[in-house]
């Protein structure tokens, strides 16, 4: 997938004069790129469309207009564009009560390591590989950023609508598994599409 520059993004006065109707079109693409495993595990598939619309948000938060600036932030955000070949996403350990935070991620330690995560697709599994720095022996980040790295044959697979693909988490006790809508499929395929 094709990385993010300086071209592609609009200064903040011309995003602010399309942002209710972009910031929609962004949400209803995220939500068929946003899996939930339970209650507490939630993955959002990235590529182009989500990682611009969160850079022109920073830029509007932040009134970047400086283009040393924006590319600052092109730099930290493009390393979430899948190379090819790859599925990225954003983990979230969800929370919603503040008082249970640090109970609710200390039964996450050791999800980075390991065969916690994964994509199936019909028998093969492809383990998530999981950002360093977001986890340590005692303590775990509530946002990680995976990948998948899918080889060409399951990439065809994928694409066999014949073929059933799942995402699952066997985290000590918790343990989910989402079997992949159809428009989620044809979504995360586009991304496995040369550029």
């Amino acid at each position: 997938m094709e990385k993010i520059k300086l071209a592609d993004l609009l200064d903040i006065t011309e995003y602010e004069k399309i942002r209710p109707e972009s910031r929609q079109e962004v949400m209803d693409h995220k939500k068929i790129r946003r899996i939930q495993l339970g209650s507490e595990i939630s993955l959002t598939f990235e590529d182009r469309t989500t990682i611009i619309f969160q850079i022109q948000e920073m830029m509007r938060a932040e009134r970047l207009v400086h283009d040393s600036q924006i590319q600052a932030e092109i730099d930290v955000y493009n390393d979430l564009i899948p190379d090819q070949g790859e599925l990225s996403a954003t983990l979230f350990i969800e929370i919603t009560e503040s008082d249970q935070v640090k109970e609710k991620l200390h039964k996450f330690l050791g999800l980075t390591d390991g065969e916690s995560l994964w994509l199936q697709v019909g028998d093969t599994k492809i383990y998530a590989t999981f950002e360093e720095g977001r986890a340590e022996e005692d303590k775990i980040s509530s946002v990680h950023y995976i990948r998948f790295t899918l080889t060409k044959s399951v990439q065809e697979s994928l694409e066999n609508s014949a073929i059933e693909a799942k995402i699952g988490i066997d985290q000590g006790t918790y343990k989910y598994t989402t079997v992949l809508s159809s428009d989620s499929r044809k979504s995360l395929i586009n991304d496995l599409r040369p550029a």
